[in-house]
């Protein structure tokens, strides 16, 4: 391939140093729990390294299309352009472990499914006026694209307000409880005051029947010794 200081070649060795971090990422995904903070973490972090990794695959498909005809030789073309296939691969299977599907799609979604070599062979043996002609066609292309991310990008607006929508009215069903809760809380409190209060004279007048109870005992008592006294 070319030298170090090519673009491509910086922004490929970056790419290809990220795809053998998520791999190892991956393996170590392995050795921890099925469950709890740790692997949610972990695999947050797998997923976040997957979309910047589909970003820096975008970067290279649009240095490969923009470089310049025949500044590279065939060979070498193709050689690049395998190599980003096979790096887009990788990618994708990555992805598709981890239920990513809206990277598989990333490049429908921006107009760049078609390869790097067909935006080449369709410059080759143009002249001036027709590679003129063919950067317009590319810039319409390029404008269908944005409004068709537009329209994506509007539709996702729309579902967020929905959301919105429902999770405002959560927060108030979640307010309205909140309140019936304090309602019945205080409610709550004064039954278990009354409660206290019955209980206490409950306990008051349990006392003052065992204190009859003591003396009319005590009455029979000297009843009983004064009749014995009297008739003995």
């Amino acid at each position: 391939m070319a030298t170090s200081s090519d673009p491509w070649m910086k922004e490929y060795t970056e790419a290809s140093k990220l795809v053998d971090d998520i791999s190892t990422m991956i393996a170590d995904r392995g050795s921890l729990p099925q469950s709890g903070p740790e692997i949610m973490r972990h695999t947050s972090a797998i997923r976040r390294k997957i979309t910047i990794l589909g970003t820096r695959l975008d970067s290279l498909a649009t240095l490969l299309s923009r470089i310049p005809p025949k500044s590279l030789t065939d060979k070498e073309l193709h050689k690049r352009q395998d190599t980003l296939s096979n790096l887009k691969s990788k990618a994708k299977q990555m992805a598709t472990s981890f239920n990513m599907s809206n990277f598989a799609n990333r490049e429908d979604l921006l107009g760049q499914g078609k390869k790097a070599a067909d935006d080449m062979s369709r410059v080759a043996g143009l002249d001036n006026q027709g590679i003129v002609g063919l950067q317009r066609q590319v810039m319409k292309e390029q404008d269908e694209g944005l409004e068709r991310l537009e329209e994506t990008v509007l539709s996702t607006k729309h579902i967020a307000l929905a959301v919105n929508e429902e999770l405002t009215l959560h927060t108030r069903l979640i307010d309205d409880l909140e309140d019936h809760v304090d309602v019945t809380n205080s409610r709550l409190q004064r039954v278990q005051k009354r409660l206290a209060i019955l209980n206490k004279r409950t306990k008051s007048g349990c006392s003052c029947m065992c204190l009859l109870l003591s003396v009319a005992a005590i009455v029979v008592l000297a009843v009983i010794v004064w009749l014995l006294i009297k008739y003995l």
